[in-house]
């Protein structure tokens, strides 16, 4: 695992049975972990768009006696020093919507350090055929575009970005079918119906791997390996950047895990080449 601030803070938060407003001050600590061992109870309430209580309740649901331990504990974790901040005020707003996409990259990198979870996630998405990917509303691009590219590796792709009561039936269809494992794509502001997908899913056995903004997400604790990566705020709407691309990662990790993924692709190559299919 990466020895990052923010893979530190995670495992500080492990096996704690968190409340969503402790959720919230949770991932804004993990989205600041180099900066938030020096801000008061008051500023990282802010920070969290949370009331003060609710961050002394929150260090207390942690094990410590009040927010001040937990900033000592913090601080002892992280790295000598405070960070130099940045200077926004050097951007316009687009620049640091950007800049903050970086940085989300920057923790997604850091966390890769450890590719165990990738590939434990690209193994049980081989593993399973057919291969269900779930996506709805701000995340159904995010499982489109994984299933068009899993499609030309993997044998049985079936992309679930519509909700509505068929959904259930599909997930069904595909237990029914021979399917082990469940790829689902979360993001905020996070649907009722996936949280309800994901749990159906499970109790028809099946292994629920998530992409989700954050491992404190709603969709967690439905979710048997959850691998997290962040969203730009900066905009209007939230940016995915960072889930995109730890898409492309899985995708990767799974046609490692596919013993004939490279025969299938060079026969679509060829049939692309018969048919036209691209300007060259």
């Amino acid at each position: 695992m990466s020895d990052s601030p923010a893979a530190r803070l995670q495992k500080l938060f492990e096996g704690h049975r968190l409340t969503p407003t402790q959720r919230r001050i949770a991932h804004c600590m993990v989205r600041g972990a180099a900066e938030v061992p020096f801000l008061s109870s008051v500023e990282l309430a802010e920070l969290a768009g949370v009331s003060q209580p609710s961050v002394t309740r929150f260090a207390v649901a942690l094990g410590f006696d009040g927010y001040p331990a937990l900033r000592r504990h913090l601080r002892e974790v992280a790295p000598a020093g405070r960070p130099e901040p940045v200077r926004e005020d050097s951007y316009n707003e687009y620049q640091q919507a950007v800049q903050g996409e970086i940085e989300n990259l920057r923790r997604l990198s850091a966390m890769l350090a450890d590719p165990a979870p990738v590939e434990e996630a690209g193994r049980l998405l081989a593993g399973s055929a057919p291969l269900p990917v779930l996506g709805l509303r701000a995340a159904s691009s995010q499982a489109r575009g994984f299933a068009y590219f899993a499609a030309k590796v993997h044998p049985d792709v079936r992309l679930l970005d519509e909700g509505g009561s068929m959904l259930a039936d599909r997930i069904d269809a595909a237990a029914a079918a021979g399917a082990s494992a469940l790829l689902c794509f979360a993001l905020p502001r996070h649907p009722r119906e996936v949280v309800e997908a994901l749990e159906h899913a499970r109790a028809s056995g099946l292994t629920t791997v998530t992409v989700a903004d954050s491992a404190f997400a709603p969709v967690a604790r439905h979710s048997d390996l959850l691998i997290p990566a962040p969203v730009g705020t900066g905009l209007a709407f939230d940016t995915a950047c960072a889930p995109m691309l730890l898409g492309r990662v899985l995708l990767e990790a799974m046609a490692d895990a596919l013993p004939d993924a490279q025969a299938r692709l060079e026969s679509f190559d060829a049939r692309a080449v018969a048919r036209g299919l691209f300007v060259e």
